[in-house]
């Protein structure tokens, strides 16, 4: 991973395995489009061409509407097109004036905050790609009209995490005291049942074998082969039980947790109450669930170049609802500067 600004020119054959699996499953996805336009702060332009080549190559007839003649190009669609044929353009020129009145796709090109832009996306992107590294593009989002979230959510995820699994802990490894003090926070009982779900490089691992003690369970779940893999490397498997599996649909029985500790998990699944629903599942009644993050909300948020809004699912009171609909009493919410902390108790 690079973190460049621009695509390397020799790119390494898992970078160009990345490149073709995002663009063969956007191609995909615009199979039934008949306009698509590309647009961001940077890159439009190559990244279209690539999505351009890509539908040549599946025999999908496009035709690529460029900026340096675009009314050439327009008149050339309007001859030419067939009932499957796609119009692809690319930039904020395009895409204010679409051709044949509006466009069925656009697809959004998130980059840095670094970048002097925010991360958010705008409401009519029905595709969101990070760009974040040139050479390794992520899906972050398609609308479910167009994709449902098993389509792509997995691999999109998977490929996420694994590129930064080995410098994870380079980045945040000094958030260990703050997993430790939420773990303790919790008051989560010796003896007991407790997974870490979503544990990345296990570093709320030791805490959690800490507060359970020899008698106790320890399981760490995440969905990424890498993060697991690290989380070994690291020794942090020691007195727990690592599992790969999707936060989704954990192999896990009816209430098999006393406990549950979910450290920046929520905001990465597609459906919060869903997520909260199957962490409902596998706790018993009585039972602990610790949603965690070493930054409160606003800071993250302005880390990713973004404002907090009143109705996103982490906030206080669609948190208390999605929890509530899901089978769980909310009974701490704190949302502080150095951390957000929630504690959750498993309703019969």
């Amino acid at each position: 991973m690079t973190g460049s600004g621009s695509p390397s020119p020799r790119p390494t054959s898992a970078q160009q395995r990345r490149w073709d699996e995002l663009l063969t499953l956007l191609a995909d996805t615009v199979e039934t489009a008949g306009t698509v336009v590309v647009d961001g702060y940077c890159h439009s332009d190559w990244f279209a061409d690539r999505l351009h080549a890509t539908l040549h190559s599946t025999g999908r007839h496009a035709i690529r509407l460029s900026g340096q003649s675009p009314l050439h190009d327009e008149d050339m669609w309007f001859a030419h097109r067939g009932p499957a044929t796609l119009a692809l353009a690319d930039g904020a020129g395009w895409r204010a004036r679409p051709p044949g009145g509006r466009w069925d796709v656009v697809i959004w090109l998130r980059t840095p905050a670094a970048h002097g832009h925010g991360s958010a996306y705008p409401d009519d992107a029905q595709i969101v790609v990070d760009l974040h590294d040139p050479d390794w593009p992520i899906v972050r989002h398609i609308d479910p009209a167009l994709a449902a979230h098993d389509r792509w959510y997995l691999a999109e995820t998977r490929a996420f995490f694994a590129v930064r699994a080995a410098t994870w802990d380079i980045k945040f490894g000094d958030d260990m005291p703050a997993y430790a003090a939420a773990v303790a926070a919790a008051d989560i009982r010796a003896g007991k049942a407790v997974a870490d779900i979503g544990c990345g490089t296990g570093r709320a691992l030791p805490a959690l074998r800490a507060a359970v003690g020899p008698e106790g369970t320890v399981i760490g779940v995440d969905v990424t082969a890498e993060m697991l893999t690290t989380a070994r490397n690291l020794g942090r498997d020691v007195g727990a039980h690592l599992v790969l599996a999707d936060a989704r649909r954990l192999p896990l029985a009816d209430g098999a947790l006393h406990a549950v500790f979910a450290a920046g998990l929520l905001h990465h699944l597609p459906d919060t109450r869903a997520g909260l629903a199957e962490l409902a599942r596998v706790t018993g009644a009585g039972g602990r669930l610790v949603l965690f993050h070493p930054s409160g909300r606003a800071a993250l948020a302005a880390r990713h170049g973004r404002t907090l809004a009143p109705d996103e699912p982490m906030a206080e009171g669609p948190l208390r609802q999605s929890t509530a609909a899901a089978g769980w009493r909310l009974d701490n919410y704190e949302d502080g500067p150095q951390r957000f902390f929630v504690l959750a108790t498993r309703l019969p």
